[in-house]
């Protein structure tokens, strides 16, 4: 079984070539993504973003509507600021929060028009669909994994249909 980081490298060439570059690293919490985008970030150079952290320093003073609108830009921000072509980005729960009103995997989508992100999902991959949190959770999130790069916790390497 080929290890999580050496999967997510050997997806960011291939990633070059979609219109979405966009790899998702599908897994429960507690699979090890944080420690594959680490250890993807230390052989690479490609850096890490927490984006938990970085968006709540720049929604503090915000009112929650206004954090409703300034999350597509902030985060697009936050990506601007790293060089380089790709980013790994881990902890986007926020970005599922129902007060902020988002599409998380639109939003990733759009980020990477310009940039390969690679980010940690955490959910499940299963008959063709990508899933975050369980079906009756405020936060569930249901898609179809067309043209997404994923990569599942249980070695296999698949790319949505």
């Amino acid at each position: 079984m080929e290890p999580l980081s050496d999967q997510i490298i050997s997806k960011m060439n291939q990633a070059a070539e979609l219109y979405h570059r966009l790899i998702l690293v599908v897994a429960p919490s507690g699979a090890g993504k944080t420690t594959a985008l680490q250890d993807v970030g230390e052989r690479t150079g490609v850096p890490l973003i927490n984006v938990n952290l970085e968006l709540s320093r720049r929604m503090l003073d915000l009112t929650e509507r206004q954090r409703a609108l300034q999350v597509p830009r902030l985060l697009g921000d936050i990506v601007a600021t790293i060089s380089g072509d790709a980013v790994l980005i881990d902890n986007i729960e926020i970005l599922f929060d129902p007060h902020l009103k988002q599409d998380p995997l639109r939003l990733l989508q759009g980020l990477s028009r310009n940039k390969t992100i690679i980010a940690a999902w955490n959910g499940s991959f299963i008959n063709g669909y990508i899933t975050y949190a369980k079906p009756d959770h405020p936060e569930y999130r249901r898609y179809p994994a067309n043209n997404i790069l994923i990569i599942k916790n249980n070695g296999c390497r698949e790319q949505g249909r």
